[in-house]
């Protein structure tokens, strides 16, 4: 699945780029270092956004091409922020069998985002995995820790609406 650039704004504190320009200094006479810097630096921000991809390449002297292609590769790196809620949705075979393409399609619709992409106010963002390892359960999703399972495209906008509607009472 193709990553996506994120379309939410880039907001790096400034104590973030303190914590990235050390971890570069520490790397930058190393050979290989584009691996660990960018792991590091997804441990800052909890995503790698162009922004932060140019401040390393500056920093490494390597050009961002390089990095760009590392990061769009390797499943472990995104490319967006990860919402407050994190939606996994499970496609690895048994849940594909069970209807967990009907599910993510439903999601996508409900939630105006695709795989790989956080809603514009940061409460969700969506994935689309091979596989969770809860294959007696199919077809499951998580969302952060909690796992649903034995769903049916009807169970989406009930589990949805848990999530959108925390919070708004202390809010009101």
């Amino acid at each position: 699945m193709k990553k996506r650039i994120s379309s939410i704004p880039f907001k790096g504190t400034e104590e973030q780029a303190q914590r990235l320009q050390a971890v570069i200094e520490k790397y930058k006479d190393v050979p290989g270092a584009n691996m660990p810097v960018l792991q590091e630096a997804q441990e800052i921000y909890g995503y790698l956004p162009i922004e932060v991809q140019s401040m390393i390449a500056e920093g490494l002297g390597v050009p961002i091409e390089t990095l760009y292609g590392i990061t769009t590769f390797y499943s472990q790196f995104s490319l967006s922020p990860k919402g407050k809620y994190n939606i996994s949705v499970c496609m690895g075979t048994a849940c594909y069998v069970k209807g967990s393409g009907a599910l993510l399609d439903r999601i996508t619709k409900r939630l105006g985002i695709q795989p790989e992409e956080t809603t514009s106010d940061g409460r969700f963002s969506l994935t689309a995995c091979r596989c969770i390892g809860a294959c007696g359960l199919a077809p499951v999703l998580t969302i952060n820790d909690e796992v649903y399972g034995r769903l049916t495209v009807d169970d989406i906008d009930g589990i949805l609406d848990k999530y959108m509607n925390d919070g708004e009472e202390e809010e009101a």
